[in-house]
């Protein structure tokens, strides 16, 4: 993993950020020779961070669904039954 000190990326991000394009590897930023952030590529962040939120939306969704569907099935009539009971009583 490449490392750059602050002071590069203020001088010359245009140039690092190519760089990370061209090659993909994340960069490691040092400020007072200690590590304070990392540059990833875009689609890497995608991957890591939207994908893996949407994925999770996605699957608590599915557990609220399950978790109706399982609360209506204790309640479950049939749809013959429940259209007689809107209908009320013949005449």
């Amino acid at each position: 993993m490449k490392r750059v000190n602050a002071l590069t990326i203020r001088q010359s991000l245009g140039r690092v950020l190519d760089q990370l394009e061209k090659t993909g590897e994340p960069v490691i930023v040092e400020k007072d020779r200690k590590a304070r952030a990392v540059l990833i590529t875009l689609a890497d962040f995608e991957r890591r961070f939207v994908e893996v939120g949407a994925l999770e939306r996605r699957r608590q969704i599915a557990r609220e669904i399950e978790a109706l569907r399982d609360r209506t099935a204790k309640h479950a009539t049939s749809a013959v039954d429940s259209i007689r009971e809107l209908r009320g009583p013949l005449p």
